[in-house]
């Protein structure tokens, strides 16, 4: 039974943020000016972020050490978090696989985004901001958000990418249970909002168009600054607690994982739950399989092309070195919001440009079969989302069926579906 339920002691709760800058196979290409092309300079994005995050972002130390005050706020959120065995769903599937899930959605926003929000609105709170900015896609990071605002007295504001925002009412109620105000995007709280209201005003939104509109927001009012939910190098850098509570959890139980699962929209609870166990592969003291899960709908890894492209859709933000289907790119209305992105991280991109990451791709059909199947088995509606790596487990699980194969799969459940239930 020892590997059933695998928890952590408070005080093993990870203490450094991991930076896989230093240990990339090749530097990051640099962030670049829209308007010279040359790379940007920390002083140009003190507009929209706090000092601290920008010193992080560009940082290439290998820690980071975590404040107390944010790993107080972690602790009191539900970290560490368990590691659990999907004993029934092995038997369901009749395979010789050992198959482990991180369990991210048992904080009071229900998913890994507080990780990062956390620190975000600590460091912003720290240096004097009194707004934070942002947008959502399914709702998952404006609640973090909205909830990490609260907690260290900063207002915020969130533009909520307009399918979400109809298609999970709920997520709103909590954002304004937690203080915040939201709104759908496009809005006409803003210049970019309203000129995409006019020429388009049936659109489902997208996190592009949202990202303009928060940018905006905070470029435009000096007490304000903007928070990013994922893509960034420090957001990266904020979710490794995960990846580093399961390197513990395994180790308690004398695991070592062949395969490692997360899905993948812009990138943070993957990054997060991978980069530790990557950081081994490099070192040549892991051989493992990462693979990273996104939608057919919005296919960045699979389809999307290596270049400099914006996060957003105005082209307000800096030009990052990734895979991309470019930022004027709208995505079907799906129901996983999270994963609906043009873009992906550049430390993923990069790992994936080198192939120490393997993408796949599935339906939203193929998706939801695999979540009723977790629920069934394991008891748990997950976010959709998340259906994403429990449909690529049980995938590789079936192979290892087929092949006689008894290997260890973990994968990241990086939050739960009740507030997913009209999708289902």
């Amino acid at each position: 039974m020892k590997d059933t339920k695998v928890i952590l002691d408070e005080n093993e709760i990870p203490k450094y943020f991991y930076n896989i800058l230093p240990d990339l196979p090749e530097p990051l290409a640099p962030p670049l000016n829209p308007l010279t092309q040359e790379p940007i300079s920390p002083k140009d994005l003190e507009v929209i972020f706090p000092k601290e995050l920008i010193r992080q972002e560009m940082s290439e130390e290998h820690k980071i050490k975590i404040p107390d005050e944010v790993l107080d706020a972690l602790i009191r959120m539900g970290r560490p978090s368990p590691l659990f065995r999907a004993t029934n769903l092995e038997k369901f599937l009749k395979t010789p696989a050992k198959i482990y899930f991180k369990h991210e959605g048992l904080n009071p926003c229900g998913s890994h985004k507080p990780n990062t929000a956390i620190a975000q609105a600590y460091y912003n709170a720290k240096e004097g901001t009194e707004v934070l900015s942002t947008e959502t896609g399914a709702g998952q990071w404006g609640s973090a958000l909205s909830y990490s605002c609260l907690f260290f007295g900063l207002k915020c504001k969130v533009f909520m990418v307009r399918i979400s925002f109809d298609q999970k009412p709920y997520r709103k109620v909590i954002m304004n249970t937690y203080g915040a105000e939201v709104y759908a995007s496009p809005s006409t709280e803003t210049d970019y909002g309203r000129t995409v209201l006019k020429r388009s005003p049936e659109t489902p939104g997208s996190l592009g168009i949202a990202i303009s509109e928060a940018i905006e927001i905070a470029a435009k009012n000096e007490n304000t600054k903007y928070a990013l939910g994922s893509v960034l190098n420090h957001v990266m850098l904020h979710q490794t607690i995960i990846g580093q509570e399961v390197q513990k959890q395994l180790n308690m139980i004398e695991e070592t994982p062949d395969i490692l699962i997360g899905c993948v929209g812009g990138g943070s609870n993957f990054a997060g739950f991978s980069f530790p166990f990557i950081k081994d592969k490099i070192q040549g003291n892991l051989n493992a399989e990462f693979i990273a899960v996104e939608p057919t709908s919005c296919p960045t890894l699979t389809e999307g092309k290596y270049i400099y492209d914006h996060g957003d859709s105005a082209g307000m933000t800096p030009l990052l070195k990734m895979y991309s289907l470019g930022k004027d790119f709208i995505p079907p209305s799906i129901h996983a919001g999270g994963l609906r992105y043009h873009g992906m991280a550049p430390t993923i991109s990069l790992l994936a440009k080198h192939k120490l990451i393997t993408p796949e791709a599935y339906t939203q059909e193929e998706i939801f079969d695999a979540a009723k199947v977790f629920a069934k088995t394991e008891g748990i509606i997950p976010a959709p989302e998340s259906a994403h790596a429990i449909k690529s487990a049980i995938v590789h699980a079936l192979k290892c069926r087929k092949n006689n194969e008894s290997k260890t799969i973990v994968f990241n459940l990086s939050g739960h579906g009740l507030l997913d239930l009209g999708a289902y």
